[in-house]
């Protein structure tokens, strides 16, 4: 239990991967007709990356909610804009999303007893 205890870089590089992954998600899935669907995945899939950076150099708990907001949009997207209904791209979007939820929750987990100042000391930059 104690692995879940403390936030750890790996997970901020793993959120850095994940919203590359998302950023390139249409054309891996080879989805890339829907012009909405693209910039979604973009525009998420990069929101996701600067967050996860912004994680690793100052660590701070409104970065954590923003990304699973930006999972649960995700999630939402293939109903939004029209997509759920045919082809692989909701799956891809559905599963990232869960991971980037799921990632946003262990870390908002490992810091939510932690104060404001001793998140800043964790913070890779001080390190």
């Amino acid at each position: 239990m104690r692995f879940f205890d403390t936030h750890r870089p790996w997970e901020d590089w793993f959120g850095m991967l994940a919203g590359l992954v998302i950023a390139l998600s249409p054309w891996l899935a080879g989805e890339h007709g829907n012009a909405l669907a693209v910039a979604n995945a973009l525009i998420v899939g990069g929101l996701v990356f600067f967050l996860a950076q912004l994680e690793y150099v100052v660590l701070r708990r409104w970065e954590e909610v923003a990304e699973a907001g930006l999972g649960v949009w995700l999630a939402m997207s293939p109903y939004v804009f029209g997509y759920a209904g045919d082809g692989t791209l909701r799956f891809w979007h559905s599963t990232l999303a869960g991971i980037i939820i799921l990632l946003a929750a262990l870390e908002l987990y490992q810091d939510w007893e932690v104060s404001d100042e001793d998140l800043a000391h964790q913070s890779r930059v001080k390190r």
